[in-house]
């Protein structure tokens, strides 16, 4: 495999979304899955071009959705320290439930759909 030279503390692939009400997304990912803002840069004073966010120990890149870059949602699997937690946070966010939590071979899990468009597949390890 060829060695990639890659900035430190960031992963090899990295989701990039493009969605509607960009900084809404933001707060939302930081209610819930407790991100750290590490970048936001404005196109004018609404629109946000790019954004980078911490979560625990990847990078999610996103911008604002316009006429020339269109919405681009995603379905992410997310560990994180406890699901349940992490759900029910998504929940009271404004998420909608896709699967109830459950216990599965690989963690307890279930399946959230952000007010964005986007699954998030929240799952702690046993």
């Amino acid at each position: 495999m060829a060695q990639v030279n890659i900035p430190e503390g960031y992963q090899s692939v990295i989701p990039y979304l493009i969605v509607k009400d960009a900084s809404s997304f933001i707060s939302f990912t930081k209610e819930v899955f407790d991100a750290e803002e590490i970048n936001r840069h404005m196109r004018d004073e609404q629109i946000i071009m790019h954004a980078e966010l911490r979560v625990y120990d990847s990078i999610i890149m996103l911008a604002e959705a316009t006429d020339t870059y269109s919405i681009q949602n995603s379905g992410m699997f997310i560990y994180v320290p406890d699901a349940d937690e992490a759900y029910h946070k998504g929940i009271r966010a404004g998420a909608t439930p896709i699967t109830p939590m459950s216990d599965q071979n690989y963690g307890r899990t279930g399946g959230i759909k952000d007010p964005f468009g986007n699954t998030w597949w929240v799952t702690s390890v046993k």
